[in-house]
C-alpha cells in the first residue's frame, strides 16, 4: 500500500468519532455561542460599542462571535465552562458601568414614524434573535468541517460511527432544523393572504430550490471521487452526500403540505414521520439492512443517505413548526396586545415547546422511564430527531431571552424604518452577514476545507500551525461575508 493510500485511510479512520461525547459536554461547548452574544449585547446596549461600526469594532465583533466557537472546539475543548466564565466576567463588568450617553438617548427616545411613514412593520418581520441563531449555527458548522481534520479537534466531537452523540452530529441536524424554521415564512404568508398554492405550483417552486442543491451534490461527488479525497462511506453511503439530503427536502415538504389539511400541526407530522420510521427500524429488518447489508446496488450503496432522509424530513418539519409561532410579529391572537406582552408570550411559548421536546427526548432514551433507545445520526432515528429538536429549541430560547432583555426597541417600533434601525442596532454585523449568505459561505467553507486538505498534511501539524490555519480560515470567511454584505449582495442558491 502506497504512502498516499495509507494517509488517505488514516484520514478516513481519523475523522470518525467512534462513540462521540456526552450530551452535557456538547451543551457546554455550544453554550459559548449564547455567552459570546450576551457579551456583545451588553457592549452594544450599554455602550453602543458597535455603532458606528469601526475597524476596531469589527475586530471585537469577530473576537466575540467567531473566536469563542473556534476556541471551544480546540484549545478550550476540555474547559468550555472556563471559557464561558471568561466571557461572562467582562459582560458583568460592562453591565454595572453607567451606560453611555448615546445609549441613554436611544433608550429614552420613543419610536416615531420616519422615512417609511404610514408603512407598518411586516407581520413576518426578521427578528434579531433568529438572525443570531442561524448565523451561529452556520459559524460552528464552518469551523467544525475544517477543524475536524486536525488533531487539536477532539475525536469525541467528530461524527460517530453508528451510536452516540457528538458536536458534528448535532451540526448537520441543526442545519436542517434551521432551514425548517425559515421555511415557515411562505406557509404563514399564504395563511395571511388567503391565497394557497396548489400542489403542482408548490412542487414547481420546490424543484427550483432543489435543482441547485442537486447540482452542488453532483459537483461534490465528482470532486471527491476524482481527487481521491478522504471520505467515510458509512456517513451517507458511497455516492450520497449532505447536499442531496438538502435537495430532496423541498419536494417532500411540498407534498406533505397537503397532509396538513388532515394533521394541522407540523410537530405532529414530524412525530408521525419519525415515529413510523422508528417502528420500521425496530419491528422489521430495516435497521440490520442499513447497518450491515453488503453494498451491491445503487440503493444498498447509499442506504444510509436514503433512509436517514426520513429522520431529516422530520427534523425539518419540527423546525417549521417552531417557525410558525416564532416568525409572526404578533404571537397572540390579539395583535393589539402590548409589545411587552407579545415578547413575554413568545418566550413562554418557546419555553413550553423546548420543555416538551426535551421531555420527549428523555423518554425516548431513558432505560428506566422510557424506550431506552440510542441516538444514531447514521440512522437519523427517533432519539436523534428529538435530540436535535430539543437542542435547537433551547438555543433559540436562549437567544430570544438575550434579545428580549437588551433590545426591546425592535418590538416597540411602529414603522418599517424604525424597525430596521432597531434590527441593525440589535444584531452583530458579522452574524447578519453570515445569515444573509449562509449557504454560499457554507459552499466556500467546503472549498477552502478541500484546498487545505490537499495542500497541508493536517494530521502532522502542531497546535500553533493548526490555530494559525483555523484563524486565517475563519477570518477569510468573515471578511468575505462582511464584504458581500457591504456591497448589498445576496447569493441565493
Amino acid at each position: 500500500m502506497s504512502n498516499a493510500t495509507s494517509y488517505k485511510q488514516l484520514k478516513e479512520d481519523f475523522v470518525s468519532g467512534l462513540t462521540g461525547g456526552s450530551v452535557a459536554e456538547i451543551n457546554y461547548v455550544t453554550a459559548t455561542a449564547p455567552v459570546g452574544v450576551f457579551l456583545w449585547s451588553v457592549l452594544q446596549a450599554r455602550q453602543s460599542f458597535f455603532t458606528p461600526y469601526s475597524p476596531v469594532a469589527s475586530l471585537v465583533d469577530f473576537l466575540l462571535n467567531v473566536a469563542p466557537l473556534l476556541l471551544a472546539t480546540t484549545l478550550y475543548a476540555d474547559q468550555p465552562i472556563l471559557l464561558s466564565l471568561l466571557l461572562l466576567a467582562p459582560a458583568v463588568l460592562v453591565y454595572v458601568l453607567p451606560p453611555s450617553a448615546s445609549s441613554r438617548r436611544r433608550v429614552a427616545r420613543k419610536p416615531k414614524p420616519s422615512g417609511s411613514a404610514g408603512q407598518r412593520p411586516d407581520a413576518l418581520s426578521v427578528k434579531p434573535f433568529l438572525t443570531t441563531y442561524r448565523a451561529n449555527m452556520m459559524l460552528i458548522t464552518c469551523v467544525a468541517i475544517l477543524a475536524v481534520d486536525f488533531r487539536l479537534f477532539p475525536r469525541r466531537f467528530a461524527k460517530v460511527e453508528t451510536w452516540g452523540t457528538s458536536l458534528m452530529d448535532m451540526g448537520v441536524g441543526s442545519f436542517v432544523f434551521s432551514a425548517g424554521v425559515v421555511a415557515a415564512r411562505p406557509v404563514l404568508r399564504e395563511k395571511m393572504t388567503g391565497r394557497f398554492s396548489r400542489l403542482p405550483g408548490r412542487m414547481a417552486q420546490a424543484l427550483r430550490h432543489a435543482i441547485p442543491l442537486l447540482v452542488l451534490g453532483l459537483i461534490r461527488l465528482l470532486s471527491v471521487k476524482g481527487l481521491d479525497y478522504a471520505e467515510h462511506v458509512t456517513e451517507y453511503g458511497v455516492h450520497w452526500n449532505f447536499f442531496f439530503t438538502l435537495a430532496f427536502l423541498p419536494p417532500f415538504v411540498a407534498a406533505f403540505q397537503t397532509a396538513l389539511s388532515i394533521i394541522p400541526s407540523h410537530a405532529a407530522l414530524a412525530l408521525l414521520v419519525s415515529g413510523s420510521y422508528q417502528i420500521l427500524l425496530e419491528w422489521t429488518s430495516l435497521k440490520a439492512y442499513i447497518l450491515t447489508a453488503p453494498r451491491l446496488d445503487l440503493i444498498s450503496m447509499n442506504r444510509e443517505g436514503i433512509f436517514s432522509f426520513f429522520g431529516y424530513l422530520a427534523i425539518f418539519l419540527a423546525g417549521q413548526d417552531l417557525g410558525m409561532f416564532v416568525m409572526p410579529r404578533s404571537v397572540t391572537p390579539r395583535s393589539t396586545a402590548s409589545a411587552g406582552v407579545q415578547r413575554n408570550t413568545l418566550l413562554m411559548t418557546m419555553g413550553v415547546w423546548a420543555a416538551i421536546w426535551t421531555t420527549l427526548y428523555f423518554l425516548s432514551t431513558s432505560y428506566s422511564y422510557g424506550l431506552g433507545l440510542n441516538v444514531s445520526r447514521r440512522l437519523a432515528n427517533l432519539p436523534y430527531v428529538l435530540w436535535v429538536t430539543s437542542f435547537n429549541s433551547v438555543q433559540l430560547l436562549a437567544f430570544c431571552a438575550i434579545d428580549t432583555l437588551f433590545f426591546p426597541a425592535f418590538y416597540n417600533a411602529t414603522d418599517v424604518r424604525g424597525e430596521r434601525d432597531a434590527y441593525d442596532f440589535a444584531t452583530s454585523p458579522v452574524l447578519r452577514a453570515f445569515n444573509r449568505n449562509g449557504l454560499a459561505l457554507f459552499l466556500l467553507a467546503n472549498l477552502l476545507t478541500g484546498l487545505v486538505n490537499l495542500t497541508v498534511p493536517t494530521l502532522d501539524v502542531g497546535p500553533a500551525v493548526t490555530m494559525a490555519i483555523l484563524v486565517g480560515y475563519t477570518a477569510l470567511l468573515t471578511g468575505v461575508a462582511l464584504g458581500l454584505d457591504a456591497c448589498n449582495i445576496s447569493i441565493k442558491i
